[in-house]
C-alpha cells in the first residue's frame, strides 16, 4: 500500500484533483491519499476530497503546529505534501516530519520565491524583471518560506505577451503534470526507507 499521504491546501485544490486524478489512473501506485486538510472550513478542496471519497477535515492553523500534527497522527500519516497551502508550516511540524513535507511553488526556486511570494504576485514579478523564462519547483519544505532542498523543476519560455494570467495558466497547466509525479516519485523513495536527508 505505501506511505499514507495527507494533501494540504487553501484554496479551491486544483492540484489536489489533478494528484487524485494521477492514483485514480493507476493501477499500482506509490502510496494512497488518506487526508485532505485545510486551515479554512470553505476551501473548494475539501469539497474536491469529499467528491472523490477521502477523508476532508479543517484544522486550526493559528497555534504552534499542535492541531495539525495531532491530525496527521490520527490519520497514520507518513507524507504531507502542500497543493495551494499558504500558511507558514510551524517548526514542530516540520520537525516531526522532516525529509517528508513537498511544495510547489509556480516559479522557479530560488528567485520569486519567499513569505507572500504566491500566485499571480510570482507571475507579475517574473513579467516586471524582464525573466525570460519561468516555471515551477517542487522542493522540501524546511522552516523558511520556499527555501528547501529542490527536488524537482520545469522550465517554460516567457512570451512576449504575456500577462500575469496567460503565464498563470501555463504554469498551471504544468503543474498538473508535474507534480502528480514527483508526488509518487517521492511516495516511492519514502516506502523504501529512502527519505530526504538534509
Amino acid at each position: 500500500m505505501g506511505p499514507r499521504i495527507a494533501v494540504l491546501a487553501s484554496g479551491g485544490g486544483t492540484n489536489l484533483k489533478a494528484i487524485i486524478d494521477h492514483y485514480a489512473a493507476l493501477n499500482t501506485c506509490a502510496g494512497s491519499i488518506e487526508l485532505v486538510a485545510s486551515n479554512r472550513e470553505t476551501a473548494g478542496a475539501l469539497e474536491r476530497a469529499h467528491a472523490a471519497g477521502i477523508p476532508a477535515e479543517s484544522f486550526d492553523s493559528g497555534d504552534d503546529g499542535s492541531a495539525l500534527i495531532d491530525l496527521l497522527h490520527r490519520f497514520s500519516i507518513d507524507l504531507v505534501v502542500l497543493a495551494g497551502y499558504l500558511k507558514h508550516i510551524p517548526g514542530s511540524v516540520i520537525e516531526k516530519y522532516h525529509g517528508r513535507i513537498i511544495n510547489i511553488h509556480p516559479g522557479l526556486l530560488p528567485d520569486f520565491g519567499g513569505a507572500g511570494m504566491y500566485g499571480a504576485r510570482v507571475h507579475a514579478a517574473v513579467l516586471a524583471s524582464g525573466a525570460t523564462s519561468t516555471g515551477l519547483t517542487v522542493h522540501f519544505v524546511d522552516d523558511e518560506y520556499d527555501h528547501g532542498p529542490v527536488i524537482a523543476q520545469w522550465r517554460l519560455r516567457v512570451k512576449i505577451d504575456d500577462t500575469p494570467e496567460s503565464l498563470a495558466e501555463r504554469v498551471l497547466s504544468a503543474e498538473h503534470i508535474v507534480y502528480p509525479r514527483v508526488v509518487e516519485m517521492v511516495a516511492a523513495l519514502t516506502d523504501s526507507g529512502l527519505a530526504a536527508d538534509f
